[in-house]
């Protein structure tokens, strides 16, 4: 069952939307994939954030990052 939604549209919305609309989509489809790419960008975002909070909790991760990063800095002053 579809939903009917109104919004207003300021005038960067409205060139926004023209211009989906110029690459053949209709108004209703171009606002649709539109929230859908918001939702979807939006769930990668958090996704990284997540990712990142468990790389910055792993200790080990850390030593090894450390561990490569000594070995590279010895291996540059040695060259």
């Amino acid at each position: 069952m579809a939903n009917a939604v109104s919004v207003r549209l300021d005038d960067e919305v409205r060139r926004a939307l023209h211009t989906l609309e110029a690459s053949g989509l209709s108004r209703s489809e171009a606002i649709r994939r539109s929230i859908l790419d918001a939702a979807a960008s939006f769930r990668r975002k958090d996704a990284l954030r997540a990712e990142v909070a468990a790389l910055d909790a792993d200790e080990q991760d850390k030593e090894e990052m450390f561990e490569v990063a000594t070995l590279m800095e010895n291996l540059r002053a040695s060259g």
